[in-house]
């Protein structure tokens, strides 16, 4: 037993205990960190340590109903808070549709274009909801109407028209492009036309397409399209005739030498 005074007890005995001196004030070598010690703290415990929200098991009706107002209520909150944001608008409608409240879905979609109608991607996501669910007829006046408000969006017409061709409707189709053509669109859109007729081997319909697209894009590259379009189906005799018509109506232009490749 060590006696009072012994070098072994480092301290002072007060009120019976003994209050231990440190000997070295200075940082330790190795720090750890709040951030280490959590890290370890997890690895020790395995990823199941992590804090993990648990799942909400809907067990009737009335406790459904409770979910959906509330989550309603939250995005009316949010729409008031800042109704010009369209990509709120769109999860509200895609949320009603994942519930399967089409009607509730629609409506939200109306209400964001009335705010703005101009908005290309809630046009977009209006009737791309309607053809996931197979709402035919309410995807078909959902593109309608696009295409009436915004006829220069290209966008609308490409899938307007696709969808009629997946739908195995030709003659909608084929409609479609031809109130497109009416605003003279762009040498693509002509081009996607063209594509559609010889998907459907119609050939003399696809020729008499490029004769109205010169009327809009008189150009070389549109002539040269055009030869190549009769050479590759066989008619050399009609690509002779469209390389002279270019070198008569495009004069100077045509002389240049890709024309000549």
């Amino acid at each position: 037993m060590a006696e009072d005074g012994d070098p072994q007890i480092m301290g002072k005995a007060i009120g019976g205990r003994v209050r231990t001196k440190v000997k070295n004030k200075s940082a330790a070598e190795r720090q750890i960190t709040a951030e280490q010690m959590l890290r370890e703290s997890m690895e020790r415990g395995g990823h199941d340590a992590a804090f993990r929200p648990p799942k909400r098991v809907i067990t009737d009706h009335q406790e459904l109903a409770e979910l959906r107002l509330r989550k309603r209520k939250e995005f009316e909150d949010t729409i008031r808070r800042s109704r010009t944001n369209m990509g709120v608008w769109a999860q509200y409608a895609l949320w009603e549709a994942s519930q399967k409240e089409f009607e509730r879905a629609r409506s939200v979609f109306e209400r964001a274009i009335d705010v703005d109608y101009r908005n290309q991607s809630i046009w977009l996501k209006y009737a791309e909801m309607e053809m996931k669910n197979r709402c035919i007829n309410h995807a078909r006046n959902v593109w309608d109407r696009a295409v009436s408000l915004l006829p220069r969006v290209d966008q609308f017409w490409f899938k307007f028209s696709y969808m009629e061709e997946m739908l195995g409707n030709v003659a909608g189709a084929r409609q479609v492009f031809e109130r497109w053509m009416k605003w003279a669109p762009t040498a693509n859109a002509w081009n996607t036309y063209i594509k559609f007729e010889v998907r459907r081997r119609n050939i003399p319909r696809a020729r008499s397409i490029y004769e109205r697209m010169l009327i809009t894009h008189n150009e070389l590259e549109t002539y040269l399209k055009f030869a190549k379009f009769e050479v590759k189906h066989g008619k050399r005799e009609y690509a002779r005739l469209v390389y002279e018509r270019a070198l008569k109506e495009l004069e100077e232009e045509a002389h240049r030498e890709n024309f000549f490749v």
